[in-house]
């Protein structure tokens, strides 16, 4: 009998491994289609700012007050469609975390997201061109509900089929936890689009105010659970003796994603300034027969400043990658507010063709310049600034978030400081100084855009001098022994050896 049961196993486990053995053949590992996923995403967020820089503004038109609200509107629908999109991206990336493997079922549909994600740029075009027809707003919260129902259905194919799942999910006893959770996390956004989508038909100013929610929704949620535990008393989990989650979906994304993410818009925003120059600045040839008498030479030089625009903001691009690159490099863990500080940073990145168009104009409109040189000052300015924030941020949790070399006292801090403050205190003061000399705004913007790389390049330089010179003046500064004793660590981190 016992023979027989054992033969009986045998047969069973024979059976399993082979049909594992055969689900496992058609799949495949998941890191190319996600690098095709996250570049089709950065793309997609990058792009939106096109009808914004396309708004059109002839010559004899006044850069009025109407004008200005025109654009500050397109604007913050911009920043609103740009994060909303970061939030499809992050909502993939939590999938995916859980998703350990794809077959060809489950990448047709991942095809079929990023194909619903492609259509989000026309619908935001219809916003912004269209701003009092709802019809706009309520394609977009289509499209993003059809986004969502895409990625729950790869969650239930994912879990119809456990071999396509993170061994660790496979292997737990709560796979069905695992798996509201996650839809949690990926329906949420596109539920309140619904809602959005329904007010649009008759009251569309509150479909922006919840489209507005969907972006900052984890972290009202993460806010108001702090809140509750704060005031209410922590509550013991209801599966206190269950096994943990080993994946936890609310946990930072990992500084891979956040760099391969940002990188992408980074690259997508200096294509498109070249982009601007090639559909824009290329002569017509009956032009360059009648009013330059066929001298090709002759034409291009008549786009003379739009060229010069379009090698500064490509500096501009360049550089504010470059301090990306430098502060990441230092980067253990990205926290969940450095994510969000990293998102709006990348929203105002995003919007430099804009500037760069505003600097191009200056020979076309020289009447306005002043706006412009100001509008070009605060993109660059917001886009800056929030890197710099996402740095001290770090700093609050520095043992966490920073290596030694960045952290108080390490030997680059000085220097990580004054290149993440470069170009908020260059764009602060040029903002400053067209307040005082408007005359001379065109010139102290380009004096800008030139001074800045030559400031990068001799930043090392400049913050060693700066560091030798406070160490003479603390030489000199009368000595208090008993101080000294007693706070040897504070003072030397508060100075860093320049060397």
């Amino acid at each position: 009998m016992s023979r027989l049961q054992t033969e009986e196993q045998a047969v069973d486990s024979e059976g399993d491994s082979s049909l594992h053995r055969r689900n496992e053949e058609g799949t495949q590992s998941s890191h190319r289609m996600l690098g095709f996923s996250d570049a089709l995403l950065s793309i997609i967020a990058t792009v939106m700012i096109l009808p914004v820089t396309h708004t059109e503004i002839s010559p004899e038109q006044q850069f009025d007050k109407s004008i200005q609200k025109l654009l500050a509107t397109r604007i913050a629908v911009y920043l609103m469609t740009f994060l909303i999109v970061t939030v499809a991206w992050t909502a993939h990336t939590r999938l995916f975390q859980v998703v350990g493997k794809i077959d060809d079922t489950l990448a047709l549909l991942n095809l079929a997201c990023m194909m619903t994600i492609t259509l989000l740029p026309y619908t935001f075009s219809l916003m912004v061109t269209f701003p009092d027809v709802p019809l706009g707003i309520f394609l977009f919260c289509v499209c993003v509900i059809a986004i969502g129902s895409v990625q729950a259905m790869i969650v239930g194919y994912a879990f119809h089929f456990p071999h396509l799942l993170n061994p660790q999910i496979q292997c737990s006893t709560h796979r069905d936890l695992s798996r509201r959770h996650i839809l949690h996390l990926v329906l949420r956004g596109p539920a309140l689009c619904f809602v959005a989508a329904v007010f649009s038909l008759f009251f569309f100013p509150l479909s922006y105010l919840l489209m507005v929610t969907v972006i900052f929704l984890p972290h009202i949620s993460k806010a108001t659970t702090w809140c509750k535990d704060k005031f209410m008393g922590q509550r013991e989990s209801p599966a206190h003796n269950m096994e943990p989650f080993s994946i936890d979906l609310h946990a930072p994304l990992s500084k891979e994603r956040v760099e391969a993410f940002s990188d992408g818009v980074y690259a997508i925003v200096a294509t498109l300034l070249i982009l601007d120059i090639c559909e824009d600045n290329v002569p017509d040839p009956k032009d360059v027969q009648e009013k330059f008498s066929g001298s090709l030479v002759a034409a291009l030089g008549a786009y003379g400043p739009q060229f010069l625009a379009y090698f500064g903001s490509f500096a501009t691009v360049g550089l504010l990658w470059f301090a990306h690159h430098s502060l990441f490099l230092h980067v253990r863990k990205a926290t969940q507010t450095m994510g969000l500080l990293n998102i709006l940073s990348l929203a105002f990145v995003g919007g430099l063709p804009l500037a760069y168009q505003q600097t191009s104009a200056f020979a076309r409109q020289p009447h306005d310049e002043l706006e412009r040189v100001r509008v070009s000052c605060a993109i660059i300015f917001f886009a800056s600034i929030f890197q710099f924030a996402i740095w001290t941020t770090a700093l609050l949790h520095q043992t966490e978030t920073l290596q030694p070399a960045v952290q108080f006292g390490g030997q680059e801090h000085a220097f990580m400081f004054a290149k993440l403050a470069l170009y908020p205190c260059a764009s602060l003061l040029a903002f400053a100084a067209t307040c005082l000399l408007s005359r001379f705004s065109t010139a102290i913007f380009h004096l800008m855009q030139i001074s800045v790389p030559f400031a990068f390049l001799l930043l090392r330089l400049l913050v060693r001098l700066a560091l030798a010179g406070l160490q003479v003046l603390r030489g000199l500064w009368p000595h208090h022994p008993q101080q000294d004793q007693s706070e040897p660590e504070t003072q030397s981190q508060l100075l860093p050896d320049p060397c």
